[in-house]
């Protein structure tokens, strides 16, 4: 899941990376056209009454629930929200064995039905969900109940997160994203650029680093626990890892690659144990750059490409046997393979003249990567890991610009950055190009986003 800053490395590393600077297209690439893979499931949210003893505005909290719910369950593209009014119907004691919220699902002719109950019981949030399959069993298909404190609007959106993706794993069989959180770039007004993590809805923006000048191109280790990321060490750039388990004054913080003329793009391994990287410390000339393998335990680094040419932004495969990484060693940049030790190195992409920042999707069959699109500019599009499927994912006028392509967990969804409306912001969309949503709002920059592995 590996974002690569393309547009970002274009402003701060111009003068190293000569090739970003080419605009004419030979001729038009040829992209392949894929409906959705899934068949939407019909579900109707019947409603979340409140309590047994219901406190004060627990009714603007069921509406709430209702609100989120419909939400997440439209960004799964696995459910259809059938568009009924909900109901105040209120549970007994007996959950989601209660007769007539069951009466009322099966009346409704619904293939699937949820509802529950929200309310607050000593000092606790509380809630019940339950959901019903009429083509499944004449019963209940599922049904979950979710305790917790502090009470806050945080907490109530987490089980409301944790209910959607139990809708999702019961009817894919896959885990559902609704939980996992987005890493991203942020500028303030005196230039100076920070991580901050949202959830993966863009709900809840904080700040994640504290460095004076700049943090830039960050990647999650494999257990959500930390970050690494490029910042500044006077004129060079460093790699360091953040922990992210304490508050934001007292995150540990340890360097992982010394600062030198250029250290970018940085992708720990799916076992956590490795980090890819690219870096000119031994280029072979001015405005080159090679990558880097690291052993996080041992802090031993070893080369894996030595060209006369830029390479970047080193993506892992699922398995962690292979990288894609970007190349202008044939004078425009290409997206490459290569195994982990550096060996068999092949060229994927072919068509078009600039191809750059591939991210592997978590399924290992497809790579994103930005392309340049003749008469439309840069946008993102996705390959086959064999090279003979292609497919275009975003559309938009020339002037503005797709760029760090990050796959979220599932495999169906991407995250990226876009000049679109023009400011950057970060936008989602399902990989087939459909479902495009701007999740940042205000601020002046925001991009180089990174999806969150799934929660352990």
């Amino acid at each position: 899941m590996k974002k690569n800053a393309t547009h970002l490395i274009v402003l701060v590393f111009f003068s190293v990376l000569p090739f970003v600077a080419h605009a004419e297209d030979e001729k038009a690439e040829v992209f392949l056209k894929t409906p959705s893979e899934f068949q939407k499931i019909p579900i109707w949210i019947m409603g979340f009454a409140g309590s047994e003893s219901p406190q004060e505005n627990e009714a603007g909290i069921g509406k709430q629930v209702d609100t989120i719910l419909k939400a997440d369950l439209r960004r799964t593209h696995v459910f259809k929200v059938i568009e009924r009014a909900t109901d105040t119907l209120p549970l007994s004691k007996a959950g989601c064995q209660e007769k007539s919220p069951i009466v009322k699902a099966k009346a409704s002719s619904a293939p699937v039905v949820t509802w529950g109950r929200i309310g607050r019981k000593d000092g606790k949030l509380f809630l019940e969900a339950c959901a019903y399959d009429g083509g499944e069993t004449d019963f209940i298909a599922i049904g979950k109940r979710y305790t917790g404190n502090p009470i806050t609007v945080r907490l109530l959106r987490s089980m409301v997160h944790r209910w959607a993706d139990a809708l999702v794993a019961h009817y894919t069989g896959d885990p559902g994203i609704a939980q996992t959180e987005i890493m991203y770039v942020s500028e303030d007004k005196a230039g100076r650029r920070h991580l901050y993590e949202m959830d993966y809805d863009g709900f809840g923006p904080r700040r994640v680093t504290s460095d004076p000048i700049l943090s830039l191109m960050p990647d999650w280790s494999p257990d959500r626990r930390a970050v690494v990321y490029t910042t500044y060490h006077g004129n060079n750039q460093e790699i360091v890892r953040l922990e992210l388990d304490k508050k934001l004054d007292q995150r540990n913080k340890r360097t992982l690659v010394p600062s030198q003329t250029l250290n970018i793009t940085p992708a720990v391994s799916p076992n956590g144990r490795l980090l890819a990287y690219a870096s000119a410390r031994d280029s072979a000339r001015k405005g080159s750059s090679d990558i880097f393998i690291m052993n996080l335990s041992t802090e031993k680094k070893t080369q894996l490409t030595k060209k006369r040419s830029a390479e970047l932004s080193p993506t892992w495969s699922p398995d962690g046997r292979e990288l894609a990484f970007t190349s202008d060693k044939t004078g425009r940049p290409q997206i490459y393979i290569m195994k982990a030790d550096g060996t068999h190195v092949r060229r994927l992409t072919y068509e078009g003249r600039y191809n750059a920042a591939p991210a592997w999707s978590p399924r290992g069959d497809w790579i994103a990567y930005v392309c340049r699109i003749p008469g439309y500019g840069l946008k993102l599009c996705r390959i086959s890991v064999d090279g003979k499927r292609r497919v275009q994912i975003t559309s938009g006028p020339p002037g503005e610009i797709d760029d760090s392509p990050s796959w979220a967990p599932n495999g169906r969804h991407l995250v990226f950055s876009s000049t679109r409306g023009g400011q950057s912001h970060i936008y989602m969309i399902q990989y087939d190009g459909t479902g495009l949503e701007q999740l940042t709002k205000g601020g002046i920059h925001h991009s180089s986003p990174a999806w969150s592995p799934l929660s352990e």
